[in-house]
């Protein structure tokens, strides 16, 4: 067999590898008046993270509210591993958020339950699983972010950083192909984010993940994207791998990096002082 034949043959897997497992193609979206998403495209690759940055109300949470169904766009398509999504119904839907994992911005635990239910809530939703395979596999995410022998305790015993990774225990309860996470280093300090930065590196080795990360936190991002992109008054303005992205040459990109007000901004709050 010839080199050329056997780069022939290879290529169907390699196109199969190389297709990204979630695809945004054109979305637009708007509440009212309200623009927010205006004609976003993005491809994400299995088993990368992808960080999203951007200022507030710039639409990265509403993108992934796309992703994960609980929005559908004015225009535009949503894939999920070669199928279009943002057209199918809501029951078909459930089968598959059960490949989604979503760690919500306050961590979203259910006050009222222990840690172990509410890590063990997808399981008995989403599985036939006995009660004693719900508490093992409850047991092992648990000790997968560290918080081994907390079943029994309320999310209210629980610090910040704790309720987190519970959070982040119960997104992959279920064995997610995809993890998104909405602002999961916010509210933290330095070293409980960089727990949380630890875990997300962990998660996406150990299980083949692919995370998708909306952040302001510009130190989580330097550590955990393979790629980083960015949006802007809803459109898409930056995207490149971590080192070229850092590098950019966009004005706005670099006054974010570096956390600096406009000209225009500033003057504004010079002027208010004057009055």
């Amino acid at each position: 067999m010839t080199q050329t034949t056997q780069q022939s043959e290879q290529s169907p897997a390699a196109q199969a590898n190389a297709e990204p497992i979630i695809r945004l193609v054109d979305i637009h979206k708007a509440f009212g008046p309200l623009r927010v998403l205006s004609g976003v495209s993005l491809n994400f690759e299995t088993g990368k993270t992808t960080v999203v940055l951007g200022p507030s109300g710039t639409g990265k949470s509403v993108m992934l509210k796309h992703i994960a169904g609980l929005l559908r766009p004015d225009k535009g398509q949503v894939w999920f591993e070669g199928k279009r999504v943002d057209t199918i119904s809501e029951p078909q839907w459930v089968d598959v958020r059960k490949r989604i994992g979503f760690l919500f911005q306050m961590g979203a635990l259910f006050d009222s339950m222990t840690v172990g239910e509410n890590v063990c809530f997808p399981l008995v939703e989403h599985t036939d699983m006995s009660l004693s395979q719900r508490q093992d596999r409850c047991a092992q995410m648990l000790e997968m972010v560290g918080l081994s022998d907390t079943e029994q305790k309320m999310p209210a015993d629980l610090s910040g950083g704790q309720r987190k990774r519970v959070a982040l225990a119960r997104a992959v309860v279920l064995g997610p192909q995809v993890v998104l996470y909405d602002e999961p280093t916010t509210g933290l300090d330095p070293i409980r984010a960089d727990v949380i930065n630890e875990l997300i590196l962990s998660l996406s080795e150990q299980l083949g993940i692919t995370s998708i990360v909306v952040t302001h936190d510009m130190a989580s991002a330097r550590k955990i994207a393979d790629r980083m992109v960015m949006l802007y008054d809803g459109h898409l303005i930056a995207d490149a791998e971590p080192q070229a992205f850092l590098n950019s040459d966009n004005n706005f990109v670099q006054r974010f990096i570096r956390g600096e007000a406009s000209d225009e901004e500033l003057g504004l709050i010079h002027r208010r002082g004057e009055a």
